[in-house]
């Protein structure tokens, strides 16, 4: 199988359903949204975008299931997979906030050989497949030099429903706060993660994430040069829930901090 054949045709079929997503925006009505639980918000524009994916991708690589997160296809047990967010940082999308994505990663037999995270207003598409290099646009991007933490700008996900860990959470970001050049908060892990690969951020770290937020970006930014784990410097960074990346020295730096806060709560 052509991986970079199926990587140039998905990166088509991205770009038109971003244009139907810039479309939607600002059109949905608070009597569309739908609050799935605690500040897990849905509208029709998720669910439309999620249905498209399935279409086009399908006919890309026809043996292939899908892991996503809508739930409009049951998710089956297959050599190949998908794992699509077809709309990742859906409450800045529903505030007319122009920082979300798309986000597209295809396994094969559990192993990442292609990730797309496509800046819909920003205009930016971020990919690599097989044993490529990353790229944004068609340039080469790769992790920042970044070897001091005081140098470094991080960027996290703020806990906004999951809050079991949120004491250790606010410790840790103390002394980074202190000791870096700040923290971000731009409400899409996809795009935290493309902005990790092409080193605009220096480090990143979330906790309760699903793996349609982070499969295709973890994979970026390996394939840039990062280091990406979970918070023990483990491979569960997909399906646990958590995740660490980053160049290797702010990498480093990072999986300091989550040892000696996250796994002391």
């Amino acid at each position: 199988m052509n991986i970079e054949n199926i990587c140039l045709k998905a990166c088509e079929e991205i770009n038109d359903i971003s244009n139907f997503l810039k479309a939607e925006l600002g059109k949905v009505a608070t009597t569309s949204i739908e609050i799935k639980e605690r500040n897990h918000l849905v509208s029709y524009v998720d669910k439309q975008s999620e249905q498209l994916l399935i279409d086009s991708l399908s006919k890309i690589v026809p043996q292939a299931a899908f892991l996503v997160e809508e739930a409009t296809v049951a998710h089956e047990k297959k050599d190949w997979q998908w794992i699509i967010d077809p709309l990742d940082g859906t409450t800045n999308f529903l505030h007319s906030l122009p920082f979300f994505s798309i986000s597209v990663a295809l396994q094969h037999q559990g192993k990442t050989v292609l990730g797309i995270v496509h800046s819909i207003m920003q205009n930016e598409l971020f990919y690599s497949f097989g044993q490529q290099k990353a790229f944004m646009n068609n340039q080469r991007i790769q992790v920042s030099p970044t070897s001091l933490l005081e140098d470094a700008l991080l960027a996290t996900g703020f806990p906004y429903y999951d809050f079991e860990h949120i004491d250790a959470y606010l410790a840790m970001i103390k002394p980074l706060m202190l000791k870096t050049r700040g923290l971000r908060r731009f409400g899409s892990a996809a795009l935290d993660l493309a902005y990790v690969a092409c080193g605009r951020f220096d480090g990143y770290f979330e906790y309760s994430l699903s793996p349609w937020d982070v499969a295709a970006g973890a994979f970026i930014v390996q394939q840039a040069g990062g280091q990406v784990g979970d918070f023990s410097n483990g491979n569960n960074y997909i399906f646990g829930k958590e995740i660490v990346a980053g160049n290797p020295n702010i990498y480093n730096y990072l999986i300091e901090s989550t040892n000696n806060f996250f796994n002391k709560s």
